[in-house]
């Protein structure tokens, strides 16, 4: 048996290339350093800190737009529309969940646009984006433990996706290390397409302290956009920021190469195109920062930390936002140790404090209208997870990813007593640019709250092909609402978050800085304290995360 100590001597001598203190996202913003205290006492003032730290995308946003990397990632996915190529964006945690929705966003938009507009075009269009996921789809839902630790895997599944010559691989990354992705980044170079590799760090800093991104960043067949806009409202909670700024950028050239490939009969004012995307991106946080809209994202977080404080649940209602409210709502899990979203058929998992439906569908529908396509899993066998090196965790019990699995998760309109059991169960419809969802689930009545949240704007936000803009609102309403509830809950302390999940070897470098930062210990001490903590069973019922419960053991707190 190996001992904790031995695991963390280990993690010390043999997984230097997971510590990533150095890198801004990972550290402390000083606009919200006292978050935890000030949402508090002033939960208005506490989500005004939080929109702050958004405004640090306009300035980098805009002269991104300006720059050279920008206008060779439009032109080189418009080349590839026009020529017949696939776009493939690949990603990893909550720059995964980013590639599918721009898959989903583009599907849309040839399932749902008039044929009058699209032109003879649109024929086998809607396949021509596709995504690539560390752990496939099943992975938007649940993390899949470990799988972003391996290039190989990032290798494999971009092979095995199909790429080859004169396609384009848009590699996003949050912080710039992402073995999986950096993996599919390479995998995109040795098959002859154009490789273009996202991230939020500075490319000096990580040149500098992480070796396997300055391979990327130094090899000249990659184009590199670099989007770093400094720390994140919550340190090292790559969800807010950094994807948000990816999500602008990436969807921006998307939406261009789509004009582009469209041409003459559908102008930039017909697409909804707007010029300068800085300048409306901004607009948006104007309006959110409002008076009105601050007052009512302060209602929607007491609504929820109310219900979950009292031990209830909350359920929201979406159509076409359903991908976007999913995954704000699946983040939730590892960045606050909350329970996941639980299978159908798993009647014993403690039930996800909040969930989403679609009440227009089934569930098979709802998964096939979401995504534009049917789930698709990964069915790899023990055999091929020992061929490509896997740990043997992986190797001797291969995880259930396949779509049947995937589809055991009910999001359709079916009844679900697990949703109104508790004794405080609100269903949330969402409302989007002023409008509920049409339809009502079969058993929205055995809800104790039914209510109706809109995206709070004064007018809709600009129409674009791929609803850009709609999907960026969403983000920045959900992130807010969802951090700042759990900041009033308890499960911050500063910025920082301290439920954090240890289900990867770079969530065991943030968990074991956390500890050193809240006990004053250092670096190495930390690391034995959180693996003996990860030796020991939970007995606090409070189901918190490792990082929490050994900084509760070592300040002597129950």
């Amino acid at each position: 048996m190996v001992m904790a100590a031995d695991r963390a001597r280990d993690f010390l001598e043999n997984e230097r290339v997971f510590r990533l203190g150095a890198l801004p996202t990972e550290q402390s913003h000083p606009l919200t350093a006292h978050l935890s205290r000030v949402i508090t006492g002033d939960l208005a003032g506490g989500v005004r800190q939080l929109l702050a730290v958004d405004r640090d995308i306009v300035a980098v946003a805009r002269r991104v737009f300006d720059g050279p990397a920008y206008a060779a990632l439009v032109d080189a996915l418009a080349t590839a529309l026009r020529e017949g190529r696939t776009i493939y964006f690949t990603g990893c945690g909550a720059t995964g969940r980013l590639s599918i929705l721009l898959e989903a966003a583009w599907r849309a938009f040839w399932r749902d646009a008039p044929a009058a507009r699209r032109g003879a075009q649109a024929a086998g269009m809607e396949g021509r984006v596709r995504s690539v996921m560390a752990g496939g789809d099943y992975a938007l839902i649940r993390s899949v433990e470990g799988f972003e630790d391996y290039p190989v895997f990032g290798r494999y599944q971009l092979a095995e996706a199909g790429v080859a010559a004169g396609d384009v691989v848009v590699a996003i990354t949050e912080g710039g290390e992402t073995p999986f992705v950096i993996g599919t980044a390479w995998q995109g170079v040795d098959a002859g397409a154009s490789v273009f590799f996202v991230f939020n760090n500075p490319a000096d800093v990580l040149s500098e302290h992480v070796a396997r991104s300055r391979e990327v960043i130094e090899e000249p067949r990659i184009t590199k956009l670099d989007l770093a806009t400094g720390p994140m409202a919550i340190a090292g909670s790559t969800r807010m920021q950094a994807t948000t700024i990816e999500l602008l950028v990436v969807g921006a050239a998307l939406e261009s190469a789509l004009e582009s490939f469209l041409g003459e009969g559908a102008p930039m004012g017909e697409l909804g195109l707007t010029v300068d995307r800085a300048a409306q991106f901004s607009d948006l946080l104007d309006r959110l920062s409002s008076q009105a809209g601050v007052a009512s994202l302060c209602d929607w977080v007491r609504l929820e930390a109310d219900t979950y404080a009292a031990g209830g649940r909350v359920t929201y209602a979406a159509d076409d936002l359903l991908l976007d409210v999913m995954t704000d709502t699946t983040e939730r899990s590892p960045t606050f140790s909350l329970p996941p979203f639980r299978p159908h058929s798993d009647r014993e998992a403690l039930p996800p404090w909040a969930f989403l439906k679609d009440p227009a569908r089934t569930t098979a529908q709802a998964w096939t209208h979401m995504l534009g396509r049917p789930p698709v899993g990964l069915t790899w066998d023990a055999g091929l997870y020992r061929d490509l090196g896997a740990p043997a965790v992986l190797a001797e019990d291969p995880p259930s990813l396949g779509a049947e699995a995937i589809l055991d998760f009910k999001i359709g309109r079916e009844p679900d007593p697990s949703r109104y059991e508790a004794a405080s169960a609100v269903l949330v419809r969402l409302c989007s640019q002023g409008r509920p969802p049409a339809a009502r689930l079969e058993d929205e009545a055995q809800y104790s709250c039914c209510l109706e949240c809109a995206i709070p704007f004064d007018r809709p936000v600009a129409a674009s092909p791929l609803r850009l803009w709609e999907h960026l609102a969403v983000k920045l309403v959900m992130n807010s609402v969802s951090t700042a509830t759990m900041a009033r809950l308890g499960y911050v302390a500063g910025n920082w978050m301290i439920h954090v999940s240890a289900s990867n070897k770079k969530l065991v470098d943030r968990s074991i800085r956390l500890i050193a930062a809240q006990t004053g210990m250092s670096y190495d001490h930390a690391c034995h304290e959180l693996f003996i903590t990860l030796d020991a069973p939970d007995a606090s019922g409070r189901h918190a995360s490792p990082a929490a419960r050994t900084i509760d053991r070592l300040l002597g707190r129950g």
